[in-house]
């Protein structure tokens, strides 16, 4: 898998839009590998533990999802969410720098940087799904302010719908993240883009979506049931040596009340009380955890 890996982060490192395509595909296809199950073989026997074990980029697309359950117990799966628990086989840190240097890109004539945008968007979803530690990326300003960017009116309503689903996963289960949104003006980004004329219909709904997630109490994050991962630590160690970048982390790191919020976001829409009588009427994520 490192093999694979390293193969799909050079294409995506490139400057050559053919290549850092193909490395997005490449990414694609091990984590739909991983997710999927041929079916060729039957559980339990050798055959099946090699199909679960061995990604190859180059094989024919498995079609069956495997349940959770199963999941956890893949050895691919498993081997794929230890590498992630490091900085150098990390691949939701690596995909963020190349849509980083996608926007640095510009638009181009014939739509061909957005869809890669798109891909590097729908890929870093399905990784914050599959390994959600690596959601401790967006405690960083630095990434943050790249899903801010991409809800920039100028942009296309497929980039600025798929943001918003990258932001409420990077937001999911992490407080801290989202005291991380609300310190890089991300309010005034999202009801900025709500109150234009310009949005479309479909990206005001995904709005709206995102604005009932946020006013969801917040659930204190009980403590790591084991040792912090690598990844962790090593985010631990860059943020306290960028005291700068990251001011006031720790008064960011606390839970937020659902009247706080509500308060927040006030300041920029006229009628959260509304969004908030809704949102406790309707309950529409009580499955979910902010």
């Amino acid at each position: 898998m490192e093999t694979l890996l390293s193969l799909a982060f050079d294409n995506i490192a490139s400057k050559d839009t053919q290549k850092i395509r193909k490395g997005l595909r490449q990414i694609e296809g091990m984590l739909a590998q991983i997710c999927l199950s041929s079916g060729k073989s039957k559980p339990g026997t050798p055959g099946h533990r090699r199909n679960a074990s061995a990604v190859n980029l180059g094989e024919e697309q498995p079609s069956t999802p495997k349940k959770l359950g199963q999941l956890s117990e893949d050895l691919a799966f498993r081997e794929f969410f230890r590498l992630q628990e490091g900085f150098e086989w990390n691949v939701v840190t690596r995909v963020a720098d190349c849509l980083d240097r996608l926007l640095g890109m510009g638009s181009s004539k014939d739509g061909q940087n957005d869809i890669l945008i798109l891909s590097s968007l729908s890929n870093i979803q399905g990784l914050l799904l599959l390994h959600p530690p690596s959601r401790i990326i967006f405690g960083r300003e630095v990434y943050m302010n790249l899903l801010l960017d991409l809800l920039d009116p100028y942009n296309c309503p497929a980039i600025q719908s798929q943001a918003l689903l990258v932001l409420v996963t990077a937001l999911l289960a992490r407080p801290q993240n989202t005291r991380i949104f609300e310190h890089m003006d991300g309010l005034l980004t999202v009801t900025s883009l709500f109150k234009d004329e310009e949005t479309t219909q479909n990206v005001k709904v995904k709005l709206l979506e995102f604005l009932y997630f946020y006013l969801m109490p917040e659930v204190p994050v009980a403590g790591p049931q084991r040792g912090p991962s690598k990844l962790t630590n090593a985010f631990d160690r860059r943020n306290s040596a960028t005291a700068g970048d990251d001011s006031g982390g720790t008064t960011r790191k606390h839970t937020r009340s659902q009247e706080e919020k509500q308060y927040m976001l006030g300041k920029y829409l006229s009628n959260v009380d509304a969004l908030v009588e809704d949102l406790q009427e309707s309950a529409p994520f009580t499955s979910v955890a902010c």
